[in-house]
């Protein structure tokens, strides 16, 4: 059977709403980035030496409540509809988004960033699972990168869209602008959502209404702790969220370090958008394309990526701008480089019945131990240093999740290849 054969019905058109629907979720959590500094503004004075500390718990209660309800979203997913797991969380986190514009105090805004975290727990390990779930092997890895190809382009909207709200929103007073940029994402979530609760389940045999149960056991779920290369794979996944996570929060603040206007906020997120765009389609033909040749290619891409990133972040902290800016469109390029192949080895190396708690899972390790810890560690060491020794510190997390990823190479085509042959005697 071809590959085309094995592409299922409604494939190319589930691709396309997931992929809409991760466009708004990155752009919800990197427009909070965008805005910081103006949150900050309102809830804290300026001489409060705490105040990025404190301002950092907004990204790590998202994260917190996002990686504990993961794993329990990620169960159900597993034995119930995944659409309409994925439609009633893009509503409640849109809602929640909704109301983070509306909180008068830093507790209530904090409390909206949980059940955003809840609502995008119960997305994150349903939409990548459906997508395995329709696409065959031989194409894994670029559906992948293209609806990772959202990370990008949703964080950098966020950044520009947050730019934009700030500096040009005119009929509303200026403290007071960044409450819009909540206000704004609201509707198409809702939207979005909605639509969800028509698309038919992949595991839906024909003319069977109800999802088809592979019962997993635990046995199943112990064996997936055992498989090294997830195990390499979450390891490099957490250095790599620590450092891109922590990067992306703070990058509106170290630009205004580095004397930049509000409006470089623009240029941050342009550069996202084309560089990290390119690298992830890139990156997924690339694990697809090496596949052939080197069965460990989707860990080669991912390491050898963001060995490559940096050193060109690290020059970059000591480049006047703007041709700073060459370099971090360098760093950003190999940095996204391993978006596609890195989750398309979750998919390859976990079974089918165990998949999205697989993806659930993985979630959970890369945020407790990643970007949970980033935001207030990093604006921890910057507001008692300054942002070059946070982003050195960086540097050093990045050359640590390459080299994982080098090592779990040498794992991946054995794990592989045992899925697939669970998979086809089943």
């Amino acid at each position: 059977m071809s590959t085309q054969d094995q592409v299922k019905a409604g494939a190319r058109s589930a691709l396309l709403l997931l992929l809409g629907i991760n466009l708004f979720n990155y752009i919800d959590r990197q427009i909070l980035a965008a805005v910081e500094p103006a949150i900050r503004a309102t809830f804290f004075e300026a001489s409060n030496v705490n105040a990025m500390f404190i301002s950092g718990t907004l990204g790590s209660a998202f994260l917190i409540t996002y990686m504990l309800s993961a794993p329990v979203l990620g169960w159900l997913a597993d034995r119930f509809s995944r659409w309409i797991i994925i439609g009633a969380a893009v509503i409640l986190w849109s809602l929640a988004s909704g109301a983070s514009g509306l909180a008068s105090t830093f507790t209530a805004l904090l409390l909206t960033r949980v059940f955003v975290g809840i609502g995008e727990g119960g997305y994150g390990p349903a939409a990548p699972t459906v997508l395995a779930d329709l696409f065959p092997l031989e194409t894994r890895g670029r559906i992948l990168a293209i609806f990772c190809a959202a990370i990008p382009v949703g964080s950098a909207l966020g950044y520009v869209l947050g730019g934009f709200i700030e500096t040009h929103l005119y009929f509303v007073a200026q403290p007071e602008r960044w409450r819009w940029a909540f206000y704004l994402l609201t509707p198409p979530g809702i939207l979005l959502g909605l639509v969800s609760f028509f698309q038919r389940d992949p595991r839906v045999r024909s003319g069977v209404e109800r999802p088809e149960r592979q019962r997993a056991h635990l046995d199943d779920y112990i064996r997936l702790t055992r498989v090294r290369s997830y195990v390499f794979n979450c390891i490099a996944q957490t250095a790599m969220t620590f450092a891109v996570g922590g990067i992306g929060f703070w990058a509106a603040a170290y630009l205004e370090f580095r004397g930049q206007p509000i409006g470089a906020k623009s240029i941050f997120g342009g550069i996202i958008v084309v560089a990290g765009l390119l690298s992830t389609l890139v990156g997924g033909w690339l694990g697809d394309r090496l596949r052939g040749k080197y069965p460990g290619s989707y860990f080669l891409v991912s390491g050898i990526g963001i060995l490559l990133a940096v050193p060109a972040l690290i020059a970059m902290l000591f480049t006047p701008f703007p041709m700073a800016w060459i370099l971090m469109f360098v760093s950003v390029f190999f940095m996204f480089l391993n978006m596609g192949p890195s989750n398309t080895a979750i998919a390859n190396v976990s079974l089918p019945k165990i998949r999205a708690t697989a993806f659930a899972l993985n979630i959970l390790v890369i945020h407790l131990f990643g970007d949970v810890l980033a935001f207030p560690t990093i604006g921890f060491v910057a507001g008692h240093t300054n942002w070059t020794l946070a982003f050195l510190f960086v540097s050093g997390v990045m050359f640590i999740s390459g080299v994982a990823w080098l090592v779990g190479a040498k794992y991946l085509p054995a794990d592989t290849a045992a899925v697939e042959a669970a998979t086809s005697a089943a």
